[in-house]
């Protein structure tokens, strides 16, 4: 990237922002003052006249309770778009939510944007021209394990292994770095939709239960986990019965969920263990002393960094505010962006 002087003008007086377009969350790091949106990446549109009706917390609250003319979505599947009209649309409301407090309507803000290390090439493109098309005056696309990485502050760019485990909304990428650069990577689309996914099939299979996907999420955030716990838990759950088509209240363990989850779990160990298992020697015992990182909204699950220690070998620890990592760590590379523009993906 030359030296442009106009450029260079402008990116000290717009206000650029990194975003985490996740599956599951939108987080927007507005550059030198920190995280400004966090909201679920939800979307409700009018049917009849295809307008957008609301996003965010606004269409996540919606989501079951819509009259037939109201379709709640969420324009994202596995980190990456699968609607790219609305999108669109999601992202020209967070953006221009960034920019109220700007009194001049431009210069346009430049973006970075994390995305899941095994996007492809079309799919990259799609989600750096849905960034133009809703404001941007550039968009940057990183991957989201290497915003975590500059994020949490790994040294990515020294002699000497890290290695960061981002489990988000529908992606889960594996990422080991040496010597600024990537040694090998591996993204995986299980992560925390799957795990909805599995609760809601657990419960309806044993309980003939029906539950929605939020009482799903909820179920995973309050009592999911990934190694036995000091004090198992409960948590009470309402839908509709199957046979009976009335309601119903159920009293669930964390023991039952656990099990419910195992499969996803160990998708995700497999990965990790594969991952390891190509790195040379040299940087496994870089990874012995500084350990595993955990990022992505996944992370705060109860047991998931014991797990992965005890199963790999390695100490694993929970990177501070993890769910926020991708979009801080966006942030960061608008903040010195010629010492890190080195770690964006290629724009075309």
């Amino acid at each position: 990237m030359a030296f442009n002087p106009l450029e260079w003008i402008l990116s000290r007086i717009s206000l650029d922002i990194g975003i985490d377009l996740g599956t599951a969350n939108t987080l927007i790091y507005l550059k030198d003052k920190g995280i400004i949106i966090n909201e679920p990446s939800w979307a409700a549109i009018n049917k009849r006249t295809k307008e957008h009706y609301a996003f965010g917390a606004e269409a996540k609250a919606m989501v079951g309770r819509t009259p037939a003319n109201i379709d709640t979505i969420r324009p994202l599947r596995h980190g990456v778009i699968s609607n790219f009209e609305v999108t669109q649309e999601m992202l020209d409301y967070f953006i221009s939510k960034t920019q109220e407090q700007n009194f001049v309507p431009y210069p346009r803000p430049r973006v970075v944007i994390g995305l899941p290390s095994g996007v492809t090439e079309v799919e990259r493109k799609a989600v750096t021209d849905a960034a133009m098309m809703a404001g941007a005056r550039a968009a940057y696309p990183i991957e989201e394990p290497t915003a975590s990485a500059i994020a949490v502050g790994l040294p990515i760019d020294k002699v000497g292994g890290s290695m960061i485990v981002d489990v988000g909304g529908g992606t889960s990428d594996v990422t080991v770095f040496s010597v600024g650069g990537i040694v090998t990577s591996r993204s995986l689309r299980v992560a925390g939709d799957e795990m909805d996914k599995d609760i809601l099939q657990y419960i309806r299979n044993k309980y003939n239960l029906l539950i929605g996907e939020r009482m799903a999420e909820e179920v995973k955030v309050n009592i999911g986990s990934a190694f036995p716990l000091k004090e198992e838990k409960t948590f009470v759950v309402r839908g509709r019965n199957l046979v009976t088509g009335l309601p119903e209240t159920i009293e669930l363990s964390s023991v039952e969920i656990r099990e419910a989850l195992s499969d996803s779990l160990k998708a995700i160990m497999d990965t990790i263990i594969d991952v390891v298992d190509e790195v040379p020697p040299a940087i496994i015992a870089d990874l012995m002393d500084i350990g595993i990182c955990l990022a992505g909204g996944g992370a705060n699950m109860y047991g998931l960094a014991e797990r992965i220690s005890n199963e790999i070998k390695i100490p694993t620890w929970v990177a501070e505010d993890p769910m926020s990592c991708v979009a801080r760590g966006a942030g960061m590379v608008l903040e010195d962006f010629d010492r890190l523009k080195g770690w964006l993906m290629p724009v075309d």
